[in-house]
């Protein structure tokens, strides 16, 4: 009977952690939503909410490592539970960096404004946010249905977003290396390019954490890279 209840116990808890996941996870998505649409309409009132918006997402994070540590600390959680518990650890601050990055890209977007455009940049900016904001609202209800299927999938398809990233980047480049005025600009929009990169990242790495939670191992195979401008561009702005 004892057993039940610190089983019932440790599941409220663990249902209020994901909760606050969930409105992380959503205040990621809009941030990253936002920041793209501020860019895209040189829009620098939204991208000022953005920025003043991050704090929220560190407060939920916070929220989260806090009331995780408690969970673990008083409900001594077997080897299966405890992998849920510092799965949830690991997801919010993926979720939190993701809101750091749609930040950064807000703020690029100010000094991007003042720049004339750079050919078709700003579309394939917009389809390679779009394909990770697909991608985020994908993992989260991977996450909430516990599906490992579209985890597994997920980490296949952030291989998408590291090509988009490779042609941009060289598109990015052309342009600098014939219009040597346009590197400030090229610059910012090639560290919002990178911003975007490294948010599928974190995508596929909460990916990774439900096939660990579901499955109980990590997945066998590498996981899929096509981002081959590491050795030349490590920024992430």
């Amino acid at each position: 009977m004892e057993h039940e209840h610190i089983r019932s116990a440790f599941d409220r808890d663990l249902e209020a952690i994901q909760a606050h996941l969930m409105r992380l996870g959503e205040l990621s998505a809009t941030a990253l939503h936002d920041a793209t649409l501020a860019l895209i309409n040189r829009d620098m009132a939204l991208a000022e909410r953005v920025r003043k918006g991050d704090k929220a997402l560190d407060e939920i994070d916070e929220l989260i490592n806090d009331e995780t540590a408690k969970l673990i600390a008083l409900r001594a959680p077997a080897a299966s539970d405890m992998r849920l518990a510092l799965g949830a650890m690991k997801i919010s601050n993926s979720l939190e960096r993701i809101g750091d990055y749609a930040k950064n890209i807000a703020k690029r977007s100010e000094v991007v404004s003042q720049a004339g455009r750079i050919g078709d940049t700003s579309g394939t900016l917009r389809r390679m946010s779009d394909l990770v904001q697909r991608m985020l609202h994908d993992v989260l209800e991977a996450y909430i249905k516990r599906d490992a299927a579209v985890a597994h999938e997920l980490r296949a398809r952030d291989e998408d977003v590291d090509q988009i990233y490779n042609v941009l980047f060289r598109t990015l480049l052309t342009h600098m290396m014939e219009d040597p005025k346009t590197i400030t600009s090229v610059m910012h929009l090639h560290f919002i390019a990178k911003n975007l990169e490294r948010i599928g990242d974190h995508i596929t790495s909460i990916a990774e954490q439900i096939i660990y939670q579901v499955e109980g191992r990590r997945p066998d195979e590498e996981r899929p890279r096509s981002d081959t401008t590491s050795s030349i561009s490590g920024a992430e702005g």
